[in-house]
C-alpha cells in the first residue's frame, strides 16, 4: 500500500508519479465519494500518458476512449449508473481489460464481481486540510 497526499496544483506530478508506482499495471479502479477527484486524477493520467484532447467523465456513454501520445488507446470507465454489474458485460468490459491497454474505471464499488482479479485498487478521498489522499493498493499481478 502507498499513499500521497496533494493539493490540486500539484496533480500533474502525481500523476506521473502513480505511473511510475503503478509499474506494468494497466487496469485501475477508482474508488471514492463523489468530488474526491477521481475523474480529475484520471484526466491528469491520461494527460502524463500523453493524451492530446481532454479526458471527460464517461457517465453517460459508460466507457470513453483516448488515444495516448504513441497511438495505444486508453480506456475510461464510470459504472456510476449501473444498476446491477451484470450490466458491464452487455457493453463488453471483459473485451476492454483483455485488450491489454490502460483501463481505468470510476466507481468500481458498483461491477466488482466484473472487475479482472489482478486490477489495482486506487483510492482518493478529500483530507480535512483541503488536500486530496490518494492510496494505491497493489494486487497480484498474473
Amino acid at each position: 500500500m502507498t499513499s500521497i497526499n496533494f493539493g490540486l496544483q500539484d496533480i500533474d506530478t502525481v500523476a506521473r508519479r502513480f505511473l511510475q508506482m503503478a509499474g506494468a499495471r494497466k487496469h485501475f479502479a477508482f474508488y471514492g465519494d463523489m468530488g474526491a477527484g477521481k475523474t480529475s486524477f484520471i484526466k491528469a493520467v491520461c494527460k502524463a500518458l500523453g493524451v492530446q484532447n481532454p479526458a471527460t467523465s464517461p457517465t453517460f456513454a459508460l466507457v470513453n476512449e483516448y488515444e495516448t501520445g504513441d497511438g495505444s488507446p486508453i480506456y475510461h470507465f464510470d459504472f456510476y449508473r449501473i444498476n446491477k454489474p451484470e450490466e458491464v458485460f452487455d457493453f463488453g468490459c471483459e473485451e476492454y481489460f483483455a485488450s491489454g491497454h490502460y483501463c481505468f474505471v470510476e466507481w468500481a464499488e458498483k461491477a466488482e464481481t466484473a472487475l479482472p482479479d489482478d486490477i489495482c485498487k486506487v483510492y482518493l478521498e478529500e483530507t480535512e486540510q483541503g488536500l486530496r489522499k490518494l492510496t494505491l493498493l497493489h494486487t497480484e499481478q498474473k
